[in-house]
């Protein structure tokens, strides 16, 4: 182990561990609407995240208007991070269980790390209002290593620098870009059902499926003893890449 550690589990944040799609969308809709756009509202929007900001942005825009230019497409996404960093936590809570769970993942000796689309300032601050911060070793956004999901240098890089040969480490995301940087990793990956993605065209591609964060802990435990894919030389030519 490293320091200590049984391994490190990543968890996707959005869909994954809190349902931000209410602040999402309402950002989203204020940008519309200053743009003189009627608004998509929650469940349109929802469908739009997991890609990172600015392909939420593009795709709402286009939705309701798609001539417009990249200019305006570059200033409203500007407009829309202003916004949503004064509302990070407005609406947005965990899902059921997920304290709960991380609490029993660090107890069992789990390192935690977060991995998601959103920027890293934008993370940090919404798991800091939530007071979940301090549970996480690292919190990545497409920023942190200059490399966005499903490239599996951003769930690499959340892994500690010197692994063992076999350092257990796993995924818990929603979404196919989820699934994607886990196979792309050759990481095991857990699909939670609650999330953004398309759970029914998910279905059977990840190791493991939950319905519901009490059986985390349980589909880490299996899917970590049951690993025997190294880690560390395709974690070291893909951060040198």
């Amino acid at each position: 182990m490293t320091g200590g550690q049984r391994g490190t589990v990543i968890f996707d944040l959005d869909g994954t561990l809190v349902d931000s799609a209410p602040d999402l969308a309402d950002s989203l809709d204020a940008v519309l609407e200053e743009q003189g756009l009627k608004p998509l509202g929650l469940e349109h929007g929802r469908s739009f995240i997991g890609h990172g900001i600015p392909n939420l942005v593009r795709r709402g825009l286009l939705t309701r208007d798609p001539t417009l230019s990249e200019a305006v497409i570059a200033r409203a996404t500007d407009r829309f991070m202003r916004i949503y960093t004064q509302n990070l936590s407005r609406k947005t809570r965990p899902y059921p269980g997920a304290l709960d769970a991380i609490l029993e993942l660090r107890r069992a000796g789990w390192r935690l790390a977060v991995c998601t689309n959103k920027l890293e300032a934008s993370a940090r601050g919404l798991l800091a209002d939530l007071k979940l911060i301090s549970a996480f070793s690292v919190v990545a956004g497409p920023d942190t290593f200059g490399a966005a999901k499903p490239d599996p240098r951003h769930l690499l890089g959340c892994l500690p620098a010197e692994t063992p040969e076999n350092y257990p480490a796993l995924l818990v995301g929603d979404s196919e870009v989820d699934l994607a940087a886990a196979r792309a990793a050759r990481l095991p990956a857990i699909l939670v059902s609650w999330g953004y993605g398309d759970a029914a065209a998910l279905e059977g591609k990840a190791d493991a499926t939950v319905t519901h964060f009490n059986e985390v802990v349980a589909a880490v435990e299996r899917l970590s003893s049951a690993r025997t894919t190294p880690v560390r030389q395709f974690l070291k030519r893909e951060i040198e890449q």
